[in-house]
């Protein structure tokens, strides 16, 4: 192959947000976007000569054509090399598996999450650090300064590599090494996990019905689920990934995952439902006729995860970002552990996992996880719950039952504002921000106000500062609203409103959250004038 350097130019736009940088699919096919924010990502890492890495990604479009100019720009500058999974495919959780247990220089995840997929959706790339996690702040402003100041790329001129076979070729002097994507993931979580426990539940009778909604997760919960463990053939369904997710949207909650609550929901409903999103990273738990949010079901498995032979020894401490509900800061504290609240972005719980200052993690989006990798990780939540559901001989409603009996109910929502226009959204912020002094005291909705604030966060391990991580109003009787923009979308702003009220009464656990909730969503768009600055009637998505 031809080794030739390209001259290029800054792009604008090119920085990354929470977890990488995402766009529109037809903006990284542009000419030379991909790759200048791959020559970025390799100069603010310092240059990949004589490094490995780890390469895949969910299998949207543009995937395959990605990883191939990916490849040969990293041979062209001397990449020692690359382990990438067969076809480019490999979930973000077996990813960050494989960057710590291959010991690499880190590893390019190619994935939007749970963003849409195909030509007219959206593509993202990100760096994940040696420690299997996404790049800090520190690493990713340097890549964003990388991004102004490209001038040339090296990259080799000649045919694909061939990524279905699995084994080593060479790519000029570097090393490609084709990998099963699925193998070292699934036998991670056969030392987690009881699998004759699990085995011997599925074997009893016990019915579950996992969504892996079109995306990466199929194969790796066919091969757990049904092949591993014996759930009967087709209780993993759209198990297939597409580069368009069957045309569906990949974000595991009871709106884009309708098909698996409806079953949930309907007759003869299985006892145990699950979906997961675009990348693997993301989860949504379901009983038979029981909704569970991800906020609750931290804390259920923080409470429950010593049930689990990989974490019978007990927890170190948990974490949770600051827009997830207060629900497992309540285990926390009857638990004896220490418990954290951080920024928005996995990143920001590596240090704690690093350090071993906790063991679960959560984010109220739908994102669990713990020390064994530093991603969230969707099925591995969903096999801790099967542990747990083994080990107990419960049904999922019953654990929540017990739960909030123990503990209290959490009530919460999130509602979501998609497409908001950029300046609308940035005035609705700053005029929070601009009272913060006077909205103590004030009543909106038969709700007073007790604090208002924007969250910044000080790493207890780093001692590195995160300022301007979302706006809360907190209210007397411990309810709360927190207004954050989202990071993760493509077009315009995303105005997320999270929504919490706690409840001791045991004799109103059940009510609909959006009905327990609705003082404090009266109260949120008083005080922010949502519907007059957005001009919407009410969110998108509530979740």
């Amino acid at each position: 192959m031809e080794r030739i350097t390209v001259q290029t130019q800054p792009i604008e736009g090119q920085k990354p947000g929470t977890s990488g940088l995402r766009k529109k699919t037809d903006v990284f096919m542009g000419p030379h976007y991909l790759e200048n924010f791959v020559q970025a990502i390799f100069t603010g890492i310092g240059g990949v000569e004589g490094k490995t890495l780890v390469l895949g990604g969910d299998g949207r479009y543009f995937n395959d054509r990605a990883a191939q100019v990916i490849l040969r720009m990293a041979a062209a500058q001397g990449c020692a090399r690359i382990i990438v999974g067969q076809n480019a495919l490999m979930s973000t959780p077996a990813a960050s598996n494989m960057i710590r247990i291959r010991q690499t220089d880190g590893g390019i995840i190619m994935s939007a999450s749970h963003n849409p997929g195909g030509p007219k959706e959206d593509f993202g790339v990100k760096f994940n650090t040696p420690n299997g996690g996404p790049a800090p702040e520190e690493v990713t402003n340097r890549i964003f300064d990388a991004t102004k100041t490209v001038t040339s790329y090296d990259i080799l001129v000649g045919e694909d590599i061939d990524l279905a076979t699995l084994g080593e070729t060479r790519l000029a002097d570097m090393v490609v090494e084709v990998v099963d994507p699925v193998a070292d993931y699934a036998a991670l979580m056969e030392k987690l996990f009881d699998f004759d426990a699990i085995a011997g539940l599925l074997k009893g009778g016990f019915r579950i019905r996992f969504d892996a909604m079109h995306a990466i997760t199929g194969p790796y919960a066919k091969a757990i689920l049904e092949e591993r463990l014996g759930a009967p053939v087709g209780s993993v369904v759209n198990a297939v990934p597409s580069p368009d997710f069957g045309g569906g949207h990949p974000d595991p909650n009871p709106i884009w995952a309708k098909e698996l609550m409806d079953v949930m929901y309907g007759d003869d409903a299985p006892d145990f439902g699950a979906a997961s999103d675009g990348d693997g990273d993301r989860n949504m738990i379901v009983g038979r006729g029981a909704y569970v949010t991800p906020s609750d079901s931290l804390a259920l498995l923080a409470a429950n995860a010593h049930l689990a032979p990989g974490y019978a020894a007990g927890l170190k401490g948990v974490a949770r970002s600051m827009p997830t509900s207060g629900a497992v800061d309540r285990v926390a504290a009857k638990r004896g552990l220490d418990c954290y609240e951080t920024p928005t972005g996995w990143k920001f719980f590596g240090n704690l996992l690093d350090a071993g200052r906790a063991t679960l993690c959560g984010e109220e989006s739908a994102g669990t996880g713990s020390d064994h990798v530093r991603e969230k990780d969707g099925l591995w939540a969903v096999l801790l719950w099967l542990n747990i559901l083994a080990a107990t001989g419960k049904s999922v409603q019953q654990m929540l039952d017990d739960h909030w009996a123990e503990f209290g109910r959490n009530y919460y929502s999130r509602h979501d504002y998609e497409g908001v226009d950029n300046a609308a959204a940035e005035g609705l912020m700053d005029n929070l921000r601009a009272r913060f002094d006077s909205l103590p005291g004030q009543s909106f909705a038969g709700r007073t106000v007790a604090s208002a604030d924007e969250f910044a966060y000080d790493d207890p391990v780093d001692g590195s500062h995160s300022a301007g991580q979302g706006i809360r109003i907190g209210f007397e009787g411990g309810g709360r609203a927190v207004f954050r923009l989202s990071g993760t979308g493509t077009v315009g702003a995303t105005l997320r409103v999270y929504l919490e009220d706690l409840c001791e009464d045991p004799a109103a656990m059940h009510r609909d959250p959006q009905e327990a909730l609705s003082d404090i969503i009266a109260a949120a768009d008083a005080i922010a004038g949502i519907s007059e600055r957005t001009g919407r009637n009410g969110p998108d998505v509530r979740t």
